[in-house]
């Protein structure tokens, strides 16, 4: 049997525990075996959190003033109290999975989470949020996602920018033959007007000659006409 003094160390130290915890869950069993119990332990160890056999004097006392107290109407029977200093949705998972599969042995009597005294299906509403580990996990996806695209198009940018200048030079040698296409057409062109000027220029050449050919062909037609004139005379 416990001295007094004990029991008040017992107290002061689980007064201080659930001083600086987040949530808490009050639950009852009955006739539970070691390896019942054990299992229970180990299963609220790897959630990240403590439990305690408590008798209802003392729990009653330990959450007097704290926000657990209203919990205290729960203290009845046998008792146990799980609690934890870190993410109280993992406890709450914890707690209603082994309530739940045990229910012929462990009995559910209340919870507090953030000072609010909760009841079983509230429990299970909280168990099934996802964990704040959970959250960080899907936060850091969606950034890392998020990074990897800004990552990718920073990439790009120059990627993209030397993919258009082998562009412009493969094309750059069709320019220079498109160019010098042009300049011969141009030349062509230009050489076109001198030639419609030098017919243009013989053409008046023959027109000065033309006059002399009619000058010529007169003069022979008078001639023939008069020994035939001659002839009649005589």
């Amino acid at each position: 049997m416990k001295s007094k003094e004990q029991k008040q160390k017992d107290l002061n130290a689980l007064t201080e525990q659930l001083n600086n915890s987040k949530s808490a869950m009050v639950v009852g069993f009955n006739k539970v075996s070691v390896n019942k119990d054990q299992e229970f332990r180990h299963q609220l160890r790897e959630a990240g959190a403590n439990y305690q056999v408590v008798k209802n004097t003392i729990a009653r006392l330990a959450v007097k003033g704290t926000p657990y107290e209203g919990a205290t109407e729960h203290f009845k029977g046998v008792t146990a109290i799980a609690w934890t200093e870190s993410d109280p949705v993992i406890l709450s998972k914890a707690v209603s999975k082994f309530v739940k599969d045990n229910a012929e042995l462990y009995t559910f009597k209340a919870g507090v989470v953030d000072g609010r005294v909760v009841d079983l299906k509230q429990v299970q509403e909280i168990a099934s949020l996802p964990s704040k580990e959970e959250l960080i996990s899907k936060l850091l996806f969606v950034i890392n996602a998020q990074a990897q695209r800004i990552v990718t198009v920073i990439n790009a940018v120059p990627r993209n920018l030397a993919v258009v200048i082998k562009q412009i030079g493969d094309k750059a040698p069709e320019t220079k033959v498109e160019a010098k296409e042009e300049s011969a057409e141009v030349k062509a062109e230009e050489t076109k007007p001198e030639e419609s000027t030098e017919q243009s220029a013989e053409t008046p050449e023959m027109s000065e000659t033309a006059p002399e050919a009619e000058q010529t062909t007169a003069p022979e037609t008078s001639q023939e006409a008069t020994p035939e004139a001659e002839e009649k005379s005589e």
